[in-house]
């Protein structure tokens, strides 16, 4: 049992979309909304929680929505990985600028502006306390940011997913359609399937069942959730097994 006002995590890999960037429009890059993600990471930064963030790519381009109009997909979801790095560095930036030391890798090699994804040494610079962005999805076409979400979280050994979201939980149906819609403080992985919650895509879900990796889905722009998510508050809903 941990002691009153310690962390419940060590190691958390906060996923973020890329729409939040871009602040109410959810389009481009809205300095004030990096600038009060950056201040939640580095609130649960100073408490000794080791942060590494994924982040889409959305608010500037998102493949699938381009193959939709034309563009050949695997290109599309090129496009979409730099989008992702993008945003990182705006992050890195925000972040840098509070102080917070940070790394940005990616999983397609630019090494004018990114250090490319090794393992090894991502964890070592988490070790140091420094913040690690993975940039670039997983680096292929066809797979999405929820699925390099789940991938680098197994492979860093991080003790959960924290998908931010603009909803304080999981629903049995949409809240803003039902207003009787209950939400979950608790679901297993297997529920949430049968129920087709989208939680996340089936190729993410799918990793976090099969590696017993528990995700929680959150309202991340409420003030102080990401804080109180990792203190152990009962914020949103814990997916496990």
């Amino acid at each position: 049992m941990k002691k009153t006002g310690q962390p419940k995590y060590r190691r958390i890999l906060l996923k973020l979309s890329g729409e939040a960037l871009g602040g109410g429009s959810g389009v481009g890059i809205s300095p004030e909304a990096v600038h009060d993600m950056a201040r939640q990471i580095k609130e649960v930064r100073d408490l000794g929680v080791q942060v590494v963030l994924v982040i889409g790519g959305g608010n500037i381009f998102r493949g699938l929505a381009g193959s939709e109009r034309g563009i050949e997909r695997a290109t599309g979801d090129y496009m979409g990985m730099l989008a992702t790095v993008i945003n990182s560095l705006a992050l890195q930036d925000a972040l840098e600028k509070m102080g917070v030391e940070t790394r940005v890798q990616s999983a397609i090699a630019m090494p004018q502006v990114a250090e490319s994804f090794i393992r090894r040494r991502a964890v070592r610079h988490l070790e140091k306390g420094r913040v690690v962005i993975f940039g670039g999805g997983t680096g292929n076409p066809f797979f999405s940011t929820d699925t390099a979400a789940a991938l680098r979280a197994n492979e860093v050994g991080a003790d959960v997913i924290l998908k931010a979201t603009k909803v304080d939980g999981i629903y049995d149906s949409d809240p803003k359609k039902n207003r009787n819609a209950k939400r979950y403080t608790h679901i297993t992985y297997l529920d949430a399937l049968q129920q087709q919650l989208k939680v996340m895509d089936s190729t993410a879900f799918s990793l976090c069942l099969d590696n017993k990796m528990p995700i929680v889905v959150f309202d991340f722009f409420h003030p102080h959730n990401l804080r109180r998510v990792v203190m152990g508050e009962n914020i949103g809903t814990l997916v496990t097994a």
